[in-house]
């Protein structure tokens, strides 16, 4: 083989490559993913089974009329439950509009959230609140027997505590914790926590067929989690073998595109079953 023929089918992989990863960026890469997903365990109770719960992450800078198509969306699923993980539109100082669109969402049994890096809690906790969204600062709340969900302050900018935030969860409730980072999951102890779900990481913005920087060991000042592919995206484990499910969000960072890392919000439905996802 000639150093010629070697080259010339380098530039023509590479290129093969490009390709797919530009046509991906204009297809899939702008849609909005419905990704549905089940979690099994014994501490849902009967009365649970089937309960659906939506969960929107880092937003950023989504225009207002492809969030109401998520609020369209979502209305029609009639999920039980929605949960908000943080990161709403840097652009909007006042996050205002944000909380009224989502807050249009219908569902049983009302809509919670809590703060990302890229947000300041005090007018973020405020929007909410004037919008009948309940924000989680390190906080629980039962929303139903035997079912407590809880929510920690962003790892970057505050101190979130999960010992703090499950405090009054129960023996025998299925606790639900919401961390917009995902990190926080090998830092504390989550022994107490029977599900978490996180989002931060976008999936990795833009990635090589669905790698990116960490994995590929490519050198980078930022690295946006510590543990790499472990919370790039779907389920993983916590230090202490909670599972962890990563959504990649559905907005993006200052307009940078999305590339193999498809904007998602997941519909989660709890079934009452020992089975735990691997």
């Amino acid at each position: 083989m000639s150093k010629k023929f070697f080259i010339t089918a380098t530039l023509k992989i590479l290129f093969i490559i490009l390709l797919i990863h530009v046509i991906s960026l204009f297809t899939f890469d702008k849609w909005i993913e419905y990704k549905k997903v089940s979690f099994h365990s014994a501490k849902i109770s009967t009365k649970m089974n089937g309960y659906s719960i939506a969960f929107i992450s880092d937003v950023h800078y989504m225009s207002a009329s492809d969030l109401k198509n998520i609020v369209q969306e979502l209305s029609q699923q009639k999920v039980n439950l929605l949960v908000l993980g943080g990161d709403f539109p840097v652009s909007m100082e006042e996050p205002q509009k944000t909380m009224e669109i989502l807050s249009q969402i219908v569902t049983t049994d009302g809509i919670y959230g809590v703060e990302g890096n890229h947000d300041r809690y005090q007018k973020l906790f405020a929007a909410m609140k004037r919008y009948s969204i309940q924000p989680l600062s390190n906080s629980g709340v039962r929303i139903r027997e035997k079912f407590y969900l809880a929510g920690v302050e962003d790892l970057w900018n505050r101190q979130p505590n999960i010992e703090q935030a499950i405090a009054e969860a129960e023996t025998g409730d299925f606790v639900l914790l919401i961390a917009h980072n995902p990190d926080v999951s090998m830092m504390q102890n989550t022994t107490g926590v029977d599900l978490i779900l996180s989002g931060h990481t976008h999936g990795g913005q833009i990635t090589l067929f669905g790698l990116w920087a960490p994995a590929l060991k490519i050198k980078s000042p930022y690295y946006i989690t510590r543990y790499g592919q472990r919370f790039m995206s779907g389920w993983a484990k916590s230090r202490d073998g909670t599972p962890v499910y990563v959504s990649k969000g559905v907005g993006t960072f200052f307009q940078i595109p999305r590339v193999f890392a498809r904007p998602q919000v997941v519909l989660f439905t709890l079934m009452t079953d020992e089975v735990v996802p691997q």
